[in-house]
């Protein structure tokens, strides 16, 4: 079970910009406190609530206030300007500062703005994408290794220092569709979901066809939770920012017009207004319903989703953008509280943990 922070400071919510990162960077330890086994972080650019644009600094500021917590990156966004060879550099710092804690988690990226603003053509980044990984790869496995594509020339290269996790830290790639379910399976790396129940089947599917074991391959999904004592409850704390973020993927995807995928899986565009968001039974953020309720609620959701799709480790949007911190944490509690042990163990003894 993983939180996933995003650093959010909407307009309409809007505090200091120390205090929202002092808070986030403390919920990290409040999780590793109530028993989560990953605080995931989260990226985007040139957005209005400020979206942390830079997490492997983030990363390893969270790295010095824990001792245990897993730290992930879900995701960076690789093309965005990012030389790879200073990704896997900062990256195994951070593995060394968290004492081998670190999981990168890498992505294409979409936002229009996000590319314009780099000055990046959003055509590259297939190219840029491809070629950063394998730099990646050759890096953290290979001792000297050189490197020739269209968009990277390198020669000589050798990383030192090396990371504490051998030979790497696990590596995630974000999949939205084929194309990307077939880079993951290609390069071997564990998947960065958001939530569709199809996603792992086509991942699945491109593992065998590259002679990979799926059992040997992890699989993140991405949800949003909100749990309270009743579902009432549980809605009126995340209602708002809930609608907020459901508004900011339409604007992004409406500007994002040729990324098919999204139009198809994730129209939030009719959706109600906040105070009726818990009256639409077909409401979905991506692909998956909301998890919006009491403990025993969030319990059948997650049995649901476990026989509907293997998922390995959940990744919750438990901190809202704009949510009080302290409403977050009472939710983050109970779920520890109500909903991790009823996945610790079962009558028999065996493990049902989520992550594996």
């Amino acid at each position: 079970f993983g939180l996933l922070l995003a650093f959010r400071n909407p307009p309409t919510w809007r505090r200091p910009w120390d205090e929202i990162y002092e808070e986030h960077i403390n919920q990290a330890k409040v999780a590793e406190e109530l028993g989560y086994d990953t605080v995931w972080l989260t990226e985007h650019h040139f957005w209005e609530d400020g979206w942390c644009p830079a997490l492997l600094p983030t990363a390893a500021a969270i790295a010095a206030k824990t001792t245990t917590i897993r730290i992930g990156t879900f995701v960076i966004l690789l093309p965005l300007g990012k030389h790879p060879i200073n990704v896997v550099e900062e990256a195994t710092v951070v593995d060394i500062i968290s004492k081998g804690r670190l999981d990168l988690g890498l992505g294409l990226g979409y936002r229009v703005q996000e590319f314009e603003g780099y000055g990046i053509p959003r055509s590259d980044r297939p190219a840029l994408m491809d070629e950063g990984l394998e730099i990646i790869r050759k890096a953290w496995t290979e001792d000297m290794f050189s490197f020739q594509g269209k968009h990277f020339n390198l020669k000589n290269v050798h990383l030192e220092p090396q990371p504490i996790q051998q030979p790497h830290p696990p590596i995630w790639t974000a999949v939205m569709g084929r194309k990307s379910a077939k880079r993951a399976a290609k390069f071997g790396f564990h998947v960065a979901g958001t939530g569709g129940e199809n996603l792992q089947q086509m991942y699945d599917e491109e593992l065998i066809k590259n002679n990979r074991n799926p059992s040997e391959h992890k699989v993140s999904q991405l949800r949003l939770v909100s749990v309270a004592p009743t579902r009432d409850e549980a809605w009126a704390n995340c209602q708002e920012h809930a609608h907020y973020m459901m508004d900011t993927y339409d604007k992004w995807l409406k500007e994002a017009a040729d990324v098919k995928w999204f139009q198809d899986t994730m129209s939030v565009s009719k959706m109600p207004p906040p105070e009726k968001l818990r009256e639409d039974p077909n409401l979905t953020f991506f692909e998956a319903p909301l998890m919006v309720g009491t403990p025993d609620d969030i319990i059948e959701e997650i049995e649901r989703y476990q026989k509907s799709s293997r998922v390995t480790h959940l990744v919750m949007w438990m901190q809202l953008a704009g949510m009080p911190p302290k409403i977050a944490e009472k939710s983050m509690k109970l779920f520890a509280e109500e909903v991790m042990p009823h996945f610790s163990d079962n009558n028999d003894g065996n493990t049902r943990r989520i992550v594996a």
